[in-house]
């Protein structure tokens, strides 16, 4: 009786943890990416996220205070003070006063410098540096390796939203990505939206043709179409500017839409259309007071589509929009930027990401509940 329709699968703990596993799959790295957002570069480096919580043993590269604080006593300049400038730094296991040999010396023991300069270190990182002559210079560097305490950071944000100028800043790709991708989504729906009305509702000659050719369009290439229309935008003088690649998306776009909204029109009921037209009401105002308000589940749905492939589009950005000047740089080309030429700011990198992720997400969570009534639009009749 299990397979009968209406009954209740005795295997339902099977789907439950099913769908539970698959949740969790896909929530672990967007946890993993906001938790890596708050540290620093050396804990990244060092430890996974989910050892956070938890003191990490880091190989650090420290000095002393500036060499020309040091002060004369009996004889010998002297000069006291913390490794970790008083932050809360751990405990350190071994140090070292050369990178080849940074387990070299336990704390509390004595290193032999130049000039017979002599440098105690502590395992609380207070060091005790001691000399015959006058000290100058930026202070000793010192290897150690310590145990240090978990150690969270605003910092990335602030590099991130704020560093350089007003035309470098994450801050102004934010900007510039929702004045492409607002437009980029309300466009393609307005159009599909008269579309999809045409084509459900109204008897017209070639409308098959046009449904086919919709179809069709849904499987040809984004690259394929990129150059030529490229070169259409400069020759019309639309290239590289937000009119260009607002066009673009909507181009781009459109076929889904038509096809989404056009099956869920469809599946409309045809008495409510037929008694508005006895009653003598026209095209538009059917459309506009019947069609649009039962047809939010499908523009919602579309929409959601929309917005996150616009907000995450780097290939479009990069051919329409992106000037000489940095202007109107996206988020998804400030984060390539923003990691140079090596790629090895894993912390910027991170809180880069989850900034350029926060408002896909609100999206999502704000109209999920529309996206599976718009999948399943004309699936049932």
């Amino acid at each position: 009786m299990d397979n009968i329709a209406g009954s209740k699968s005795s295997l339902g703990w099977a789907v439950n943890l099913s769908v539970l596993v698959l949740v969790l799959v896909w929530l672990f790295p967007t946890v993993g990416l906001f938790v890596s957002s708050f540290r620093t570069a050396d804990q990244i480096s060092g430890s996974g996220w989910w050892q956070s919580l938890f003191p990490q043993e880091q190989n650090l590269t420290l000095r002393t205070d500036e060499l020309d604080k040091a002060v004369l006593k009996d004889g010998l300049y002297v000069l006291d003070g913390d490794l970790f400038n008083g932050q809360k730094g751990g405990k350190i296991s071994h140090w070292g006063i050369s990178s080849r040999a940074i387990d070299a010396y336990k704390p509390g023991e004595t290193a032999e410098l130049n000039n017979g300069a002599k440098l105690t270190v502590q395992a609380d990182g207070k060091y005790h540096l001691t000399s015959t002559d006058q000290m100058s210079g930026r202070g000793q560097r010192t290897f150690v390796t310590a145990t240090t305490p978990p150690e969270f950071t605003l910092g990335n944000y602030n590099t991130v939203l704020f560093s350089g100028n007003a035309t470098d800043s994450m801050l102004k790709a934010f900007f510039n990505t929702l004045t492409v991708t607002i437009p980029a989504t309300i466009i393609p729906i307005v159009v599909a939206a008269f579309a999809a009305y045409a084509l459900a509702w109204m008897d017209f000659r070639g409308r098959a043709l046009l449904i086919a050719a919709i179809v069709g369009l849904l499987v040809v290439p984004l690259q394929l179409a990129l150059i030529p229309l490229l070169r259409f935008h400069l020759a019309v003088g639309i290239g590289k500017g937000y009119l260009g690649v607002w066009l673009a998306h909507t181009g781009f776009g459109l076929p889904l839409a038509i096809y989404l909204l056009r099956n869920y029109m469809v599946g409309l009921p045809r008495d409510i259309i037929e008694n508005a037209k006895v009653d003598g009401a026209t095209d538009f105002q059917i459309f506009t007071k019947i069609i649009l308000p039962l047809s939010f589940p499908a523009l919602a749905s579309f929409a959601i589509f929309q917005f996150l492939w616009t907000w995450n589009d780097l290939l479009v950005a990069k051919v329409f929009l992106i000037d000489s000047t940095g202007q109107t740089t996206v988020m998804t080309n400030q984060i390539v930027e923003l990691l140079g030429t090596r790629g090895g700011n894993w912390e910027i990198l991170a809180t880069a990401a989850f900034v350029s992720i926060a408002v896909p997400l609100m999206v999502f969570f704000a109209m999920q509940k529309y996206l599976v009534r718009g999948l399943l639009a004309g699936s049932v009749k």
